[in-house]
């Protein structure tokens, strides 16, 4: 194994009370002997002890309710997808969870103040992250992409609705090596390590690959968990709104509505934190912070937009799945033959639960594409 005079931290997920404003680290830990060089950070420790443990299992739990009722009713109502954003929302849903199933740890590291749960478990924990990151931004894309195609490209969409059918599963598939591709680094670098006598989880890069890999794994982050999808979600709804707007199409004042929900709750949740990566790489790069205080006032301001960030797990079902007509249609029909098979005393069938044919009839005829995208 590397000796620690050989190898260079930069947590991503653990701060130690001590970082060096030495220009030669890039990172939270240097082993330099003189005590000079050090900024004592035990308040931004406290401050992450305090913060992010109920965040952290807030989210978890309210992510996870919500994608597991996602999961739920595709697996029990509609065994057969039928349309592409179905397909793209179930694997976003799955995305989500396994990145809220780390969560409990890392709320039990800021909690402890260390990392516990051993090298493996460090490396597992941010892969994880990383593929959820990079799946959900891609599949946001891909939705985004399919009601373009469905809303402005109407003919040419009906058309070829069989063969968009059989490249969904190719396109999820892709998503997901993809996904899996660009976290790499995290599989490679991220391990446990003992600077002050206690576990910390992060990016151990070796001293020869210095800062260059650490911005270019930041670059990375930046390009294709943020720049990219929202490029390409802000033409596709942008020309989307503008055919709405040409349209007398009863829903498309709900459409748009939903449609400035997702670009406002993509832009507000995830364009914060990535300015603190940009500003991240920009300090990698040039050491443009050696105020100790400065540098622990970002630190605070970059636990706070990380969490912010980690939201979309949670917002997610709710900007995708619930508000659709089809889906909620779908979700009290579960339940009512959920409340069907518990029948009063009085009745074998309570006068609350009805039978659900309507419904059906009602969910058959928005089956099409064009529905469900305007209905989303």
């Amino acid at each position: 194994m590397t000796s620690m005079d050989d190898i260079m931290m930069v947590s991503t997920t653990e701060d130690p009370s001590y970082i060096s404003l030495s220009p030669t680290t890039d990172g939270d830990y240097d082993y330099n002997d003189d005590s000079d060089l050090f900024c004592d950070r035990s308040s931004v420790r406290e401050f992450r002890s305090r913060f992010e443990p109920p965040f952290f299992w807030m989210i978890a739990v309210v992510g996870g309710a919500g994608n597991l009722a996602v999961v739920w009713i595709y697996l029990n109502f509609r065994r057969r997808l039928k349309t592409m954003t179905d397909v793209y929302l179930l694997n976003l849903a799955v995305a989500d969870l396994l990145f809220l199933v780390s969560l409990p740890l890392w709320a039990a590291e800021a909690s402890h103040g260390y990392w516990s749960f051993g090298s493996v478990l460090c490396k597992l924990n941010s892969a994880l992250y990383k593929v959820n990151l990079f799946s959900s931004m891609l599949l946001l894309t891909c939705i985004s992409i399919d009601r373009y195609v469905v809303i402005v490209q109407t003919t040419k969409a009906q058309n070829s609705q069989a063969e968009r059918h059989r490249c969904t599963r190719l396109v999820c598939l892709g998503v997901w090596l993809l996904a899996l591709l660009l976290a790499t680094p995290e599989l490679v670098f991220a391990t446990t390590s003992e600077p002050d006598q206690q576990e910390y989880c992060g990016m151990v890069y070796p001293a020869h690959l210095g800062n260059r890999t650490k911005i270019l794994v930041l670059s990375l982050q930046v390009s294709m968990g943020f720049c990219l999808p929202f490029v390409v979600m802000a033409f596709c709804y942008s020309v989307i709104i503008a055919k709405l707007l040409k349209t007398r199409n009863f829903q498309k004042h709900k459409a748009m509505r939903v449609i400035l929900a997702v670009v406002v709750a993509f832009v507000g949740s995830q364009l914060p934190y990535t300015g603190v990566l940009v500003s991240e790489a920009v300090q990698a790069s040039k050491m443009t912070m050696t105020d100790c205080e400065e540098l622990k006032r970002f630190n605070k301001a970059e636990q706070m937009l990380k969490s912010l960030a980690y939201m979309h797990a949670c917002l997610n079902p709710f900007l995708y799945a619930f508000v659709g007509v089809r889906f909620r249609r779908d979700l009290l029909q579960l339940l009512q033959v959920g409340c069907r098979r518990r029948p009063s005393k009085k009745s074998p069938i309570s006068k609350s639960c009805r039978s659900p044919l309507g419904l059906t009839r009602a969910s058959v005829m928005s089956d099409s594409d064009t529905s469900q995208a305007l209905s989303l």
